[in-house]
């Protein structure tokens, strides 16, 4: 079973908002890999994103009656984690603030491997290891399109923050790529 609409997952649905927990069950097994996916882009690892999963599948099944058939229901899903981990980040905030200036700290892809060898997950650890402020900004306008204003709305910053934090998680990722690239050069005698 997929997240697209099909009677299956209908029939799931409509268990879940029965309350039946094997129903409830099914869902979160079915929906695991795609709603880890989302959160993990907002996480700074796999502890935090099983957090963020958690609460968000939390969520699901107390709204789940409220979800209309009409509406995809992958995107219903991505919805609630998306804002799910928005909460996670606002909630940890005064925690989050004093990393704001930290350097990442990355386990570096192999130097054999040239950036146009990247794989996801290289992609996903370099953005987890941003600080959270530049990483939440960073995912929602480039990988989840929100624009400025939308960031700076529901995270209670201004557009100009949300502007900042995302050039300076560029600037981050762009330093950490520029050190791979010139650890490939080497290794190669490309210098």
């Amino acid at each position: 079973m997929n997240l697209h609409e099909s009677p299956k997952l209908k029939k799931i649905i409509a268990q879940c908002c029965q309350g039946q927990s094997k129903a409830q069950y099914e869902l979160f097994k079915h929906a695991y890999p795609y709603a880890m996916g989302i959160c993990a882009r907002f996480s700074s690892g796999p502890e935090e994103a099983k957090e963020i999963l958690n609460d968000g599948f939390l969520k699901v099944f107390t709204q789940i009656k409220r979800y209309s058939p009409d509406l995809s229901f992958a995107g219903w899903l991505r919805r609630i984690l998306i804002n799910t981990a928005i909460d996670h980040y606002r909630k940890n905030k005064k925690h989050n603030n004093q990393h704001v200036d930290i350097g990442l700290d990355v386990e570096r892809p192999d130097a054999e491997r040239n950036l146009s060898q990247l794989h996801t997950e290289d992609i996903l650890k370099l953005v987890q290891c941003l600080p959270p402020a530049y990483r939440m900004v960073f995912t929602l306008h480039v990988v989840e399109e929100f624009s400025h204003k939308e960031i700076a709305e529901k995270l209670g910053i201004s557009t100009g923050t949300s502007k900042s934090n995302l050039s300076k998680a560029r600037l981050k990722l762009q330093q950490v790529l520029n050190d791979i690239s010139t650890s490939t050069q080497q290794v190669y005698g490309k210098e």
